[in-house]
């Protein structure tokens, strides 16, 4: 817990629901970072590590966790751990005193996730308890009936690889089960699969298919089991698929999830983050083209918001703001400059670890993002940020000599654990053949690559990469929404092109006779009957997003923080609208009475000053104004329920009072519990906070020119100098090598005033009990992007019209409107018609619900 300077103790937090699965109170971080300390030539510091895992962590705990987690982090980790161990010890420096502790270890933990696969398809419950196991009372768990397919079908490296380690064949039969299970239940048309399937009965749960959440790592276990262990069916259950995914899912350089039955139709208009691994596992695969392309959309998402958001539209938008310090982007750069020797994806990897030491960095490591938008952070790294974040950025700048063992004898895990290559001939008990069904013949002569060569991918023309990026460099912002084409394509010979939602007019007779012929004429009046509810769906919610204002940021500019924490906060529907004018800057003070509910008592302690004020007791818009008679020029207003979080609640919107509330003129945000008790212990420990109000979160470098540095720091550090004479530049992807130079030296400011910045949570008396508040997960539906920003619409030359345009315009007009209902007039018309159709309703409402 990078803000609070702490760890997080599985049940000594509030919960944050599934994403808590991860852990199981054995020092989670500890066992996923053991093989990054080798990478890193800290070898001193994983002997230590090893030590420190076999004296403290149990596994005999009493607690549900995810099988998948554990599986791809804990015993992975212990894997990869042991590995380079024995390694080591054969190199004969370190790890003299090893004897095999940490396979024992995995060996422990690999019998105690063995009872989730006692189902009758052989697919694993998705969760156990560590200690009394499946469907005990004691347990609390075993009554789930579906599971994810990356969940099921991600298990082979870690369990075969603890197979071939001891000898016990059981792990490989296991995790072989559960793939050849999946695979008889690909939709053997189309030969996708789906994101969710139920565990006894096989039956597909969510019937959408892409390369992202849910779905991902299968496909990297199907390409990786066969070079691990040298099964030829793997490779061939691979390229059966990819050949699915390249022909349905691939719209260059897009990735969309698709139908397993109706696979030339799309699920969804936006793509998630995880789908960023793709290209790197295209690399091992030898597609090469392709990855560069989707890579390289990726790179300008990027450089748009500094971070890839968790979701994000086929139009760029963001979808979802969070950004949890993923590491697939990084993970497919490694393996694409692998692949290419192309300097530019040096230049890609020296953007993110600019990113990070500039948004992400604060007292007590990198902290997640929580809106990409505002730059405000979450109380959250995660333990695959060291495992893999940290590794494939220090391989991808490696040379050979600064790694210790060679890297090219290994192979990595989902969660980049290092498994070495010899076991595919360590222990060989399992079949090879595969007798659960003949493959497609599939002619694609590609598939006769299994590593990439640069002499037959690039003949005779380094700049082929370039190439294939140049024209996807403005991809982003030159990009006018767009919706999906793919069957409307079908009409350009001059048939009537089919009905859209955005179009649809209840009251029109040939509107809804159109509408009576879907699903009833012929295949593609069904599909365009599918579209057309997908859209009337995705068009009702966005209706009611359009009434939602975004977040705002409120940012601690003063010593020792300097820009480096944002909170996110909720904005008023009256006062100064921060996304129209200059953000308000000034030390806070707290109000007399503190409620704000009647005429200040200490105006001049608010004078000039931002208030802060309590929830509670009278209007906002009542406090709003008596802290503006009071010479305030902002007014902070904070949650009076103690333990509330922008991490675990909705964001909160500020309402009038129902009468004019034009007489306000001064920004109002509202924070709640723990991220306004951050503000009021700052000021316990520092006493003058200074802040900044404003729509999203500003360029530090821009912060440390402001007057609040204290001299004495500016004149001991001549970094912070040269800080104050370069000047700032809110992109920070256009930097010029001057400016790239500040930010380095902005990144040795942080680590010298490190101390200083801990010292506010080195005092646990002075934290407020909302303060020690765990960081919880946000719904997606609370994350989705606000088409009403200027900086999230694209148009080009003026000329794009898209619908999301056309909705804004609408929510400008009627205002005073409740979309709610007028969306209900519409629809109430055509329920009878739309009756066969519950099934696909009820399965994009589902879709739009879905959490990573």
């Amino acid at each position: 817990m990078p803000l609070t300077c702490r760890g997080r103790v599985r049940g000594q937090e509030p919960s944050r629901g599934d994403v808590d699965d991860a852990l199981g109170k054995f020092s989670l971080t500890l066992i996923d970072s053991l093989d990054t300390l080798v990478v890193l030539n800290k070898t001193k510091e994983f002997e230590d590590a090893v030590r420190k895992v076999l004296r403290d962590v149990n596994l005999d705990n009493d607690v549900v966790v995810s099988v998948f987690e554990t599986n791809i982090r804990v015993l992975g980790g212990l894997l990869g751990g042991h590995s380079l161990a024995i390694m080591l010890k054969e190199k004969g420096e370190y790890m003299q005193w090893y004897n095999d502790e940490l396979l024992q270890m995995a060996k422990q933990l690999g019998y105690k996730l063995l009872p989730a696969f006692n189902t009758t398809s052989g697919l694993p419950y998705p969760r156990i308890n560590l200690k009394f196991g499946i469907r005990k009372p004691e347990a609390r768990t075993g009554t789930e009936t579906d599971t994810c397919t990356a969940c099921a079908g991600t298990l082979i490296l870690e369990f075969a690889a603890l197979s071939r380690f001891t000898g016990a064949t059981i792990f490989e039969e296991y995790a072989r089960k559960a793939l050849d299970f999946l695979w008889e239940k690909r939709q053997r048309s189309s030969n996708l699969v789906g994101v969710t399937i139920n565990i006894h009965t096989g039956d597909w749960v969510r019937k959408d298919s892409g390369v992202g959440a849910g779905i991902d790592s299968y496909y990297e276990y199907l390409l990786k089991a066969y070079v691990l262990l040298g099964d030829d069916s793997f490779l061939e259950r691979f390229n059966t698929h990819y050949d699915a995914i390249m022909r349905y899912i691939s719209q260059p350089p897009l990735l969309l999830d698709v139908h397993i039955h109706k696979p030339m139709l799309n699920a969804r208009t936006w793509m998630d983050a995880l789908l960023a691994f793709f290209p790197g596992l295209q690399v091992l695969k030898g597609d090469i083209r392709p990855a560069i392309e989707t890579h390289e959309m990726l790179y300008q998402v990027i450089k748009k918001h500094n971070f890839l958001p968790e979701a994000f539209t086929t139009d760029f938008r963001v979808h979802w703001a969070q950004h949890p310090l993923r590491p697939e982007f990084a993970e497919s750069t490694y393996f694409l400059y692998k692949a290419t020797g192309d300097p530019y994806y040096l230049e890609v990897g020296k953007t993110l670890i600019e990113n990070l030491n500039k948004y992400a960095r604060v007292p007590c490591g990198f902290a997640a993002m929580k809106d990409v938008r505002t730059g405000s952070h979450e109380d959250r790294m995660d333990s695959f940020f060291l495992a893999e974040m940290f590794k494939y950025l220090y391989l991808l700048f490696a040379d050979k000599e600064d790694i210790i063992f060679d890297i090219e004898d290994y192979i990595f895990t989902t969660e980049a654990h290092l498994l070495p290559l010899w076991l595919s001939t360590t222990n060989q008990s399992i079949s090879k053949k595969n007798i659960t069904s003949e493959y497609t013949e599939l002619d694609d002569s590609n598939f006769d690559w299994t590593c990439p060569n640069t002499q037959i991918l690039f003949p005779n023309d380094p700049l082929y990469a370039q190439s294939i990026r140049e024209p996807l460099k403005n991809v982003v912002d030159k990009s006018c929404p767009r919706g999906i084409i793919r069957v409307e394509e079908s009409f350009r010979s001059g048939a009537k092109p089919p009905l859209r939602a955005r179009d649809f007019m209840a009251t029109n007779p040939e509107h809804l006779e159109i509408l009576k012929k879907m699903g009833a004429a012929s295949s593609i009046d069904a599909e365009d009957g599918l579209r057309f509810m997908q859209e009337m769906i995705e068009l009702s919610s966005q209706q009611q997003k359009e009434q939602q204002l975004p977040p705002r940021a409120v940012q601690i500019v003063s010593h020792p923080f300097f820009g480096r924490v944002v909170l996110t906060a909720g904005p008023a529907q009256f006062g100064l609208d921060l996304s129209k004018h200059k953000e308000t800057r000034g030390f806070v003070a707290s109000s007399k009475p503190y409620n704000g509910c009647s005429e200040l008592t200490n105006p001049e302690a608010v004078m000039g000053k931002i208030a802060l004020i309590q929830r509670g007791q009278c209007m906002f818009a009542e406090k709003a104004r008596n802290i503006q008679n009071a010479g305030a020029i902002g007014g902070i207003v904070i949650d009076d329920n103690e333990g509330s979080s922008s991490d675990t609640a909705p964001l909160f919107q500020m309402a009038g009072d129902g009468k004019d509330t034009d007489d306000i003129k001064i920004p109002m945000l509202f924070l709640f519990s723990k991220e306004g008790s951050i503000i009021l212990d700052a000021i316990r420990e520092y006493e003058e906070v200074e802040v900044l109000l404003s729509d999203k979160a500003k360029d530090r470098a821009a912060i440390l020119k402001g007057k609040m540095i204290p001299s004495y720091i500016i004149n001991s550090n001549p970094e912070m100098e040269n800080e104050e004479q370069s000047s700032p530049e809110n992109d920070s992807q256009n930097q010029s090598d001057e400016q790239v130079s500040s930010s380095s030296q902005e990144v040795d400011l942080v680590d010298q005033e490190s101390s200083e910045e801990s010292s506010l949570n080195s005092h646990p008396e002075s934290l407020s009990p909302a303060d020690t508040d765990n960081v919880a997960s946000i719904s997606p539906s609370e994350q989705t992007s606000d088409p009403t920003e200027n900086h999230e619409t694209t148009n080009l030359n003026g000329e794009c019209t898209d619908l999301d345009n056309q909705l804004q315009e609408q929510s400008e007009t009627e205002e005073d409107s409740n979309p709610n209902v007028s969306w209900g007039k519409k629809v109430q018309p055509i329920d009878s018609i739309l009756a066969d159709w519950n099934e696909d309703i009820e399965a994009f409402e589902m879709m739009e619900k879905d959490e990573l």
